[in-house]
């Protein structure tokens, strides 16, 4: 994972953000007037948040490490100097502030007289100035593999170094776990003197988020104790009242059975605007803190409250010991920003939902830690072990997970009496009411970014989708449910949309929608909050589903789903087929932006959506064939037969698929992402024999033509894969999406590069993209969307990088190819050696 010193700050290179104001330039002047139309009465009249705000980008801060929490229940992010920094709370909606009373404070006493007392910060803020700050940041390195961190704190002529490891229920297939808002620190401490020491760790925290809600009043603290199987917990509620959304944060220690020398103490409140002079001298005093007995009076309009909680332990001479501390948060019922239908989280099956959780999910979590990490260390070990795949590859996969729990992600819970398809069911042959997979594992919804506010963007979804299918499919199954529930429904509301100024309704049915809505609004029940284009023309939405849909049939072999989402792609197919014009078996773009590259347009056949267009009609054959189909599969494999032909016949050039049919200037431009259909295709286990879509050897020339022009030629090798490359070898400025480079496409394009046995060229072409933004960059825990060579990115914290996970499925496949082969002692020489050294 990365690993980051204090020294780390003072390289970050000059970033210039363009956020999503960058794919707007090419458009002309009428667009931005109905943009900023539109934003203004967003904005000043509405007073909501637009779901992307061009004009209020979110600045780049190179602080962020591994954020804490499970997934749906709201995430708190820990920089990687220790600061409290990004908070999600509210489903879907972010501050970005760092709390600087919320801190971790080291007391070392020996023979009964303190020697050293230190805020492990390198801060130096302008409150709580009594407090010793300015800890020296070269005697300490942070170093994350998601869902943990660890810190190392050497205190300088102390001989004494603090480990603090930081703990998330990260765990795939344990859905219960997963879903908790909570993280754990154990705090390490070696003692090298000769002497035994007594060490003091307190936990402060304020009531709140740094926001102006903290000021609103009637926010309140109070201690608690649970004692349960002989395990006691205690500390401090910290209840914050807001009218919409309130919610109480927990911080808690234990004492365990085999170590009873730990001693808790707590302050129920202290004034964190204030010196702090009063809780400073109260642990440097003995080490304990002192507080009035029960809970703290209510604060008034203005005012702003913390808590704090000391663990106390002896280490002896040459020894060591270890101190345990919980932050939990809960919010069990929430209002989307419409406010208009209570929901209740996911977690609240398990810890109730009136909002008295904390106590419980601390005392679950300090009790079960070690069992989190023993199934990490389970999941994580045979990939950190395997000496053949590159370190910063093990730190890309793990980490880019952070976003499945950061990335606004909520996990709701399903009423018994819903009816996801509102009275259109048809359990037959369709879709039922309530899927069981909704009702017993609830229904799950994320960014498509943290600056691009829908929730579960389709076209985007199609990439990260890796991640929750192999680690969490049953998610990923509720999510498709969602999906197809929408497709079948309509909502004829006419609405403005601002590229092109025409009106059209919100949700076409037997179309794929863009998103499932924006949490400042009521996602799920209206859908396609992305009113750039109408993306009811968009060429590749459909198909993603198709894919999708069998894709996860064939890892999850799940028959009821594969038998309910039949008759959606049947509708979504034909809905499709409008775009072949000219009946040759191909879909034609329409000369715009049409697709998930909604800045680069496009215009008849094309590399792409064409390729997806086959893929898809490849998996409908597979599908209609275990379904026992007959006619529709002779249908689709006719017409695949004639879209094959007349794929190869327009855009073959003998090295690679042309970017499109057009014949215009730039239509021969080499495109990182032509070979997206055939990505698919190998992921479903298909594309030989049969159902083979494209021919082998021109997808492996294809691969080598993007690995000569678009990586190497592009920043010498060393910045992943540019979207899009001239055959001379220049970069295609054609549009504002050609020349940026997408870290999400760059993964896949490795995957697919894997699949075909360019597994060299795979890993030098995802290792650009991984130093240019963990390292580089610095964009640790929020990877963007997209980035050019000279220092311009896009879009923090994306949902698309986590296609990585594709790349891992890929070598799966490879490591299972190989030991079948082996296994049944044939000749293996056709296989590429490199296979073999990859996947172990």
């Amino acid at each position: 994972g990365p690993e980051f010193s204090e020294t780390d700050a003072c390289s970050c290179h000059l970033l210039t953000t363009v956020s999503s104001i960058r794919p707007f330039f090419s458009f002309n002047s009428v667009f931005l007037y109905r943009y900023l139309k539109w934003w203004y009465r967003k904005t000043r009249i509405e007073k909501k948040a637009p779901f992307i705000d061009s004009f209020n980008s979110i600045p780049l801060r190179q602080i962020y490490g591994a954020p804490l929490g499970g997934f749906g229940g709201g995430t708190i992010t820990r920089g990687w100097r220790g600061e409290f920094c990004r908070w999600q709370l509210s489903p879907g909606m972010y501050t970005y502030n760092t709390v600087y009373e919320n801190q971790f404070t080291v007391c070392i006493r020996k023979n009964g007289q303190t020697m050293y007392q230190q805020v492990l910060s390198a801060e130096r803020p302008n409150k709580l100035q009594s407090w010793n700050w300015g800890y020296c940041g070269e005697y300490a390195f942070y170093h994350a593999l998601y869902p943990r961190a660890w810190t190392v704190y050497t205190l300088p002529g102390q001989n004494v170094t603090l480990t603090c490891r930081q703990i998330s229920p990260i765990l795939p297939h344990d859905y219960k776990d997963t879903s908790l808002p909570v993280g754990v620190f154990v705090w390490d401490i070696d003692n090298q003197n000769d002497e035994d020491l007594e060490v003091s760790i307190m936990f402060t925290l304020r009531n709140g988020t740094g926001t102006k809600d903290d000021q609103l009043g009637g926010h309140w603290n109070e201690p608690y104790d649970l004692v349960k199987e002989g395990e006691c917990v205690s500390g401090v509620l910290l209840h914050h009242c807001t009218p919409v959304n309130p919610y109480t944060m927990a911080i808690s220690d234990r004492v365990t059975k085999i170590q009873p020398g730990v001693l808790i103490s707590h302050t129920t409140a202290f004034n964190p605007c204030s010196e702090g002079h009063e809780i400073w001298r109260d642990l440097i005093r003995d080490g304990n803190l002192d507080s009035p007995a029960g809970s703290s009076k209510p604060t008034e309009h203005g005012q702003v409250t913390a808590a704090a909680i000391a663990g106390t332990c002896k280490v002896p001479a040459r020894g060591q010991n270890h101190m345990e501390f919980c932050l939990a948060w809960d919010m069990p019922k929430i209002y989307f920003g419409a406010k208009e239908k209570e929901h209740s989280r996911w977690y609240t099956r398990y810890f109730g939902a009136n909002g008295k959780a904390c106590p419980g999910l601390s005392h679950y979590s300090l009790t079960h830690y070690k069992e989190w990490e023993q199934k990490i260390n389970d999941w994580q070990r045979p990939i950190l072990e395997n000496g053949k795949l590159p370190d910063w590859y093990k730190s890309a996969l793990f980490n880019e997970l952070y976003f499945l729990s950061d990335g606004g992600t909520i996990w709701l819970e399903v009423p018994d009496d819903t009816d996801i398809t509102s009275g259109l069911s048809n359990e037959q042959d369709g879709l039922p009411p309530l899927p069981k997979v909704l009702k017993d594992y609830g229904r799950f919804g994320y960014l498509e970014g943290q600056e691009y506010r829908m929730y579960n963007t389709y076209d985007v979804h199609f990439y990260a989708s890796f991640a929750l299918i192999m680690l969490w499919p049953k998610l990923e199954l509720s999510l498709q449910y969602d999906i197809a529930a929408a497709v079948i429904k309509e909502d004829s509301t006419q609405r403005i949309h601002l590229m092109n100024g025409r009106r059209a309704k919100v949700n076409t049915p037997n179309v794929v929608p863009h998103d499932i809505g924006d949490p400042d609004d009521e996602p799920w029940e209206r859908v396609n909050a992305y009113l750039i284009h109408d993306t009811a023309d968009w060429k590749d939405l459909n198909l993603k589903f198709v894919l999708q849909v069998y894709r996860d049939y064939h890892l999850t072999e799940d028959s009821t789903y594969l038998r309910h989402m039949w008759s959606v792609c049947q509708a979504v197919m034909e809905s499709e087929l409008k775009f072949d014009t000219d009946g040759d078996g191909l879909i034609e773009n329409s000369g715009y932006a049409d697709q998930t590259y909604d800045g680069w347009t496009v215009t008849g056949p094309s590399a792409y959506c064409g390729g997806l267009w086959l893929a898809s009609v490849c998996v409908m054959c597979k599908m209609a064939e275990i379904l026992k189909k007959d006619a529709e599969y002779k249908k689709y494999k006719d017409l695949l037969k004639r879209g094959k032909e007349s794929y190869e016949r327009i855009l073959w050039n003998g090295k690679y698929y042309n970017y499109d049919g057009s014949k215009k200037r730039y239509s021969n431009s080499v495109m990182s992402d032509q070979c997206a259909g055939q990505w698919f295709v190998r992921a479903c286990g298909l594309g030989e024999g049969e159902y083979e879509v494209f021919p082998n050897a021109n997808i492996v020339c294809a691969l080598k033509t993007i690995f000569d022009l678009n990586v190497m030629s592009f920043a010498n090798g060393t910045m992943g894969a540019v979207n899009g490359m001239r055959p001379d070898g220049t970069v295609d400025t054609s549009s504002v999406q050609s020349d940026e480079v997408w870290t999400g496409v760059v993964y896949s394009l490795a995957a697919t590069m894997i699949q075909e046995g360019l597994v060299d060229e795979a890993f030098k072409t995802a290792e650009g993209t991984y130093r240019t933004v963990w390292e580089r960059l610095g964009m640790a825990f929020q990877t963007p969307e997209a980035y050019c060579e000279k220092n311009i990115y896009r879009s923090l914290a994306y949902m698309r990088p986590l296609s990585i996970w594709s790349m891992q499925l890929a070598l799966d496949k490879m490591k299972s190819i190989w030991e079948n082969l082996c296994s049944l002692n044939t000749n293996v020489l056709f296989i590429l050696e490199n296979y073999s050294e990859v996947c172990g």
